[in-house]
C-alpha cells in the first residue's frame, strides 16, 4: 500500500540536511545514508549517495528517472553467486559410474 498523497513523500530529516550541505560544497563526494525507506526528491538529482545494504555502502548516482522511488530499490541486499562450471562437471561424472 502506498503513502497518502496529502502526507507527501517520506524523507528522513538528516538526509535533507546532508544533501543541502553537499550542494553547497564544490567537492563531489559520496553521502553515506542508512535510510533505504526515504523517497528520492528532485533536490537529490546529480548527487551520489552511498546506500547501506546491510554489509557495505553501494554508490547510487541519482538521475531524474529515479524521482519518486525509494533509495532501497537501487541497492540490492542479496546477490546471486552463480553455480560454477566445475560443480556441473562433477555431477555429470558421478552419474556415469556403475
Amino acid at each position: 500500500m502506498s503513502r497518502s498523497v496529502w502526507k507527501g513523500p517520506f524523507v528522513d530529516g538528516y538526509l535533507l540536511k546532508k544533501a543541502e550541505k553537499a550542494r553547497g560544497s564544490t567537492r563531489n563526494e559520496i553521502i553515506k545514508i542508512w535510510s533505504r525507506r526515504s523517497t528520492i526528491l528532485p533536490q537529490f538529482v546529480g548527487l551520489t549517495f552511498g546506500v547501506y545494504n546491510g554489509n557495505k555502502f553501494l554508490p547510487v548516482s541519482v538521475t531524474e528517472n529515479m524521482i519518486g522511488h525509494k533509495f532501497g530499490e537501487f541497492a540490492p541486499t542479496r546477490f546471486f553467486k552463480a553455480h560454477s562450471v566445475a560443480d556441473k562437471k562433477v555431477e555429470k561424472t558421478e552419474g556415469t559410474g556403475s
